[in-house]
């Protein structure tokens, strides 16, 4: 059965000393009177920790490109750019892999939908969820439904509105796919569009062992060309990590079409575009997109 497995990365976040400076700065020059209304030190603190993220924010991990990145993929994975409708989705798709569900496709038979119900109850204890747990550890790994049905997809689409529930699946995206792509991306070197080819790649086929994972399509590319980090070119190693992903997506019966690789990333570079600037134009499934 194809499988998805957790790959759990920290952030790779740098300090912005010019940025603490104006914060120290603005709060010494404001006279007396005005504390009453000045921020809160934990605001401040916010502040200047947005600030260091987005000036550290050089690849697809800017806000707005990954702003992009969450279109493109749902485009693929369910049909629209509104990826932000996506968290009360869930379905079983046939693909061994048991419920699908969310906005990055968490799957009860993976180990990644888990994970993600761990978190939101470690955070909120007693959610409509967490009564599923016992029986989400029993089928990971398979496609059962023991212990889920008949009311898992109606409890999980109640639970998608709350905000709570919402941030655990944002940061599950991010500590298990988003930023182990960017990470890796930039450590060899290539650009945003890159960066997005590798995180797509890890949505879809997950970064486990098996031949299809991310790790053995990037070392199929590998074979092929070398990344920028080791003097090759950009272009050349992004079409030799295309072609082994279009390999891999043969491999499985559940994404043998091809057309986000054909009709969308490989339209980008194609064109040049290595820093995924918009407006973006691509298909999928014969279906058009475009972000202005």
């Amino acid at each position: 059965m194809p499988a998805r497995h957790k790959h759990a990365a920290r952030r790779n976040t740098r300090p912005v000393r010019l940025a603490l400076v104006a914060f120290e700065v603005t709060l010494t020059a404001a006279p007396a009177t005005a504390y009453a209304s000045a921020p809160t030190h934990a605001a401040v603190r916010q502040e200047v920790s947005a600030t260091r993220q987005a000036a550290a924010a050089t690849g697809l991990d800017n806000p707005a490109k990954k702003e992009i990145a969450m279109e493109l993929v749902s485009s693929a994975e369910n049909s629209t750019l509104n990826w932000k409708a996506q968290y009360k989705y869930i379905e079983d798709i046939g693909d061994g892999r048991g419920y699908t569900a969310g906005i990055i496709g968490f799957c009860s038979g993976t180990g990644d939908m888990l994970d993600l119900v761990e978190l939101y109850t470690r955070r909120k204890p007693g959610n409509v969820l967490a009564k599923y747990l016992p029986a989400l550890r029993e089928v990971n790994g398979t496609d059962s439904h023991d212990g889920l049905d008949p009311n898992f997809a109606e409890d999980w689409a109640t639970a998608a509105s709350d905000p709570a529930f919402k941030q655990a699946q944002n940061d599950e995206r991010d500590r298990v796919y988003f930023d182990p792509a960017v990470d890796r991306g930039k450590a060899d070197g290539i650009g945003t569009l890159g960066q997005f080819e590798y995180y797509d790649a890890i949505v879809t086929h997950g970064d486990g062992s098996d031949s299809t994972s991310f790790g053995s399509i990037r070392r199929r590319a590998l074979a092929r060309a070398k990344p920028p980090s080791q003097g090759g070119d950009e272009v050349t190693y992004l079409n030799a990590f295309l072609d082994a992903r279009v390999w891999a997506l043969r491999q499985e019966g559940a994404h043998s079409d091809t057309s986000r690789v054909d009709t969308a990333q490989r339209v980008f570079l194609k064109k040049g575009n290595l820093n995924l600037d918009p407006p973006p134009e691509w298909k999928v499934y014969g279906d058009s997109y475009h972000i202005g």
